[in-house]
């Protein structure tokens, strides 16, 4: 089947931005899983500032049971469902747009996405009707009401739905070639991504469905131990599957937003190809004060193997920035080091959202993941605020933050609507940004000084002193912060969706892409240089990520070695 013949099978319309034919029923359900995404983003967003006004000393907002109920609320609000109804649209997007083929099947689609939001209801009625205040996590033997666990197996059911029909369309692609002779990098991205979350969903299913029946009364408890292993490969794994789709959103708008290239496609897919060998393994960083697991596993999981997928993380962490400065140089931006960095489009938040959460994820959640995931390491700070700080800055500051910036080309690009009050739309990456690295620091320093990550009241222990309370108001202000930007980003796309002006049978918007620098004898050489990849200020910016990592982690070993005195 030819691909002409199979994009006329379906209902179709070319993008007038892009020129790439657009499948009408994947737009829609893009559409709705995309929106749905956003009201749930808003409603964990609302429990983090709760959170954040409880965790501030000086304000202490919640009482310790309301403390609790919200804080399972923010953590499947955010972590969860925002998280996968976004990636859905996203696996909608690049599965037909991007492979130039139609939505395998829309009954399927509306029963993924049926179940999806009718198990995230259920989750969050039964979470404020307090009958469900066992965290995120809900470790045996805390119990919740039965429709609990079922609303989490219903949308995690209805996700495995949602992949399943990305499949589809991508194995109709595969034999008809639709897309060409090389799949997308970003496609390909989000086959790993999809991979992924398969794994993940699974363990999800395994984990709660036992546990549903033990809450109906139908069986007995199961092993506490065990329920938490087979936990954390949903809790971690569908983090990684954050993490493949941010790392293919940082590409996509790398491309949309300054011309970046691929420096070397080979590469970039082997990276991805270790995530799905390796990055599983960085669950165990969760068991490794655990009893129920020996030391072998423990090493072998936090170590060896683990690092391959850092080495993946590593890869895109250069590849993507060499890939904007490559063609940025190649657009005549070749002066200097970092002539290609301050002349790149900082006021479009497509870029801004996608740049600053290649940083934050970089700087900081990387740095702190690795350091925190070394099993001597993480017995100083599994309990305490840092591994909060730490996740915070890889979902948060890193997916949720590229999920922004891709949004705002989402709606003008799929609901074919521009923003208004552009001038709010560029400052807001900022706002939000520097909230989440106020807030990711705050909880990181309040945790090197022992405060527990779980614990309501601090102080009644009485061993904390002024500094706890400093990093805590700092996590209370970074928090209101980070609520504003969320906000300003939700009232934003809200408003463009139904009031913004259409742009059918146009170009959207430029929100600022740099232009090409007449040619001159003086760069000509420059710009094939950098046809090549050489990335001289990547490797700069590289260098200190790399000195940054090294003093902190032998910081902590410092820290190890102060604790256990070795004679």
């Amino acid at each position: 089947m030819s691909s002409n013949t199979q994009m006329t099978e379906g209902r179709t319309r070319q993008c007038d931005t892009t020129g790439l034919p657009v499948c009408l029923d994947a737009q829609f359900f893009i559409k709705i899983n995309a929106v749905m995404a956003v009201v749930f983003l808003l409603l964990g967003g609302i429990g983090a500032l709760l959170l954040a006004l409880t965790r501030w000393p000086a304000i202490k907002l919640l009482d310790a049971t309301w403390f609790y109920r919200i804080l399972t609320f923010h953590g499947l609000n955010m972590l969860i469902f925002w998280i996968l109804f976004m990636e859905v649209a996203i696996l909608y997007f690049v599965g037909t747009t991007l492979l130039k083929t139609k939505l395998f099947s829309k009954k399927l689609a509306w029963v993924g996405f049926a179940l999806m939001l009718s198990g995230a209801v259920m989750a969050d009625y039964i979470i404020m009707a307090g009958k469900a205040d066992v965290m995120m996590t809900s470790y045996l033997p805390l119990l919740a009401h039965p429709l609990f666990y079922l609303g989490i197996i219903l949308f995690a059911v209805g996700a495995l739905v949602a992949v399943f029909n990305f499949f589809g369309g991508v194995w109709v692609a595969w034999k008809s070639r639709s897309y060409g002779h090389t799949m997308p990098l970003v496609a390909f991205g989000g086959v790993i991504a999809a991979v992924i979350a398969v794994v993940a969903l699974l363990h999800g299913a395994i984990a709660m469905i036992p546990t549903f029946t033990f809450a109906m009364g139908w069986t007995l408890e199961p092993d506490p131990m065990w329920y938490r292993m087979i936990w954390w490969g949903l809790g971690h794994q569908t983090q990684q599957v954050n993490v493949v789709a941010m790392v293919s959103v940082w590409y996509l708008m790398s491309h949309l937003t300054s011309g970046g290239i691929v420096i070397n496609e080979t590469v970039s897919r082997g990276a991805f190809l270790l995530y799905v060998l390796f990055i599983n393994l960085a669950s165990a960083h969760h068991l490794l004060v655990d009893p129920g697991v020996g030391a072998t596993w423990k090493i072998w999981n936090t170590s060896y193997a683990m690092y391959l997928a850092v080495l993946a993380s590593l890869i895109h962490g250069f590849t993507v920035p060499a890939g904007l400065e490559a063609g940025m140089r190649m657009k005549g931006y070749t002066k200097g080091i970092f002539g290609w960095l301050w002349n790149a489009p900082w006021k479009n938040p497509g870029f801004s959202g996608f740049f600053l959460s290649l940083v934050i994820f970089g700087f900081i959640g990387g740095i702190t993941g690795v350091t925190l995931g070394t099993q001597q390491i993480n017995i100083l700070a599994h309990n305490t605020l840092r591994i909060t700080g730490h996740f915070h800055s890889t979902v948060v500051g890193g997916t949720s933050l590229a999920f922004m910036g891709l949004t705002y080309y989402v709606v003008p690009l799929i609901f074919q609507r521009e923003y208004s009050f552009k001038w709010l739309a560029r400052i807001q990456p900022y706002i939000f940004a520097l909230g989440i690295v106020l807030l990711s620091l705050g909880m990181s320093f309040a945790g090197s000084t022992g405060v527990a990550r779980r614990s309501w009241d601090i102080d009644a222990a009485g061993i904390y002193g002024a500094t706890s309370h400093l990093m805590l108001g700092i996590v209370g202000i970074g928090g209101v912060l980070a609520f504003i930007g969320l906000l300003i980003y939700v009232l934003l796309t809200v408003h463009a969706v139904f009031f913004g002006k259409k742009n059918v049978g146009r170009a959207i918007d430029d929100w600022g892409t740099p232009k090409t620098i007449a040619l001159t004898e003086e760069n000509r050489e420059a710009r094939e240089i950098h046809k090549k990849g050489n990335a001289p200020g990547t490797m700069v910016l590289v260098l200190v990520l790399l000195a940054c990592f090294v003093v902190y982690y032998f910081a902590n070993w410092k820290a190890l070695a102060d604790l256990w005195h070795v004679r």
